[in-house]
């Protein structure tokens, strides 16, 4: 698994004061997505992980001014954070994989149970009951006719729904 924070973008609330949220980009078995979280939501899991794991050192929750200068240090020591994460511990709690919104598969290594960001979700719930499907070659529903022939059931579905009152009786 590889995680980077790309970016951060200001966020304007007329509820609460303005705030950043970071753009995570995982990386993991070949697929990429992305994750926004803010700042408080990283100190919330770091709060958790130091009751289950060794954790690194997480940047300064005050900032004094927001420059772009020192959004960007706080993007960089971020993103060192959870790298970090990943490298020094053998196992990743599964509160950690839902911050970064990883699927928990117990066939996944690097991975432990040690609670969960949503404390109401029982352990049976993140089994899976069957093997997950990883890729399809082709698309069935999309690929090509595989000869000249016409498709006499489409065709039949279509005649009996604009034509109905040339149906046999």
């Amino acid at each position: 698994m590889e995680v980077y924070i790309p970016s951060f973008r200001y966020e304007e609330s007329d509820l609460e004061r303005g705030y950043t949220v970071f753009k995570i980009e995982v990386l993991m078995n070949g697929r990429k997505h992305f994750v926004e979280k803010r700042y408080s939501e990283f100190h919330a899991l770091h709060k958790k992980l130091k009751k289950c794991i060794k954790t690194p050192e997480i940047p300064s929750k005050h900032v004094r001014n927001w420059v772009p200068k020192v959004l960007e240090q706080r993007r960089q020591g971020l993103e060192t954070y959870l790298q970090a994460v990943i490298l020094e511990n053998e196992e990743l709690p599964k509160l950690f994989l839902d911050f970064l919104n990883v699927r928990h598969l117990p066939s996944l290594p690097k991975t432990e149970s040690c609670g969960s960001f949503d404390e109401t979700e029982s352990e049976e719930s993140s089994k899976l009951s069957h093997q997950p499907v990883l890729l399809f070659l082709r698309d069935p529903y999309v690929l090509p006719a595989a000869s000249d022939f016409p498709n006499v059931v489409i065709e039949g579905v279509l005649h009996g729904i604009f034509y109905p009152h040339l149906q046999p009786r």
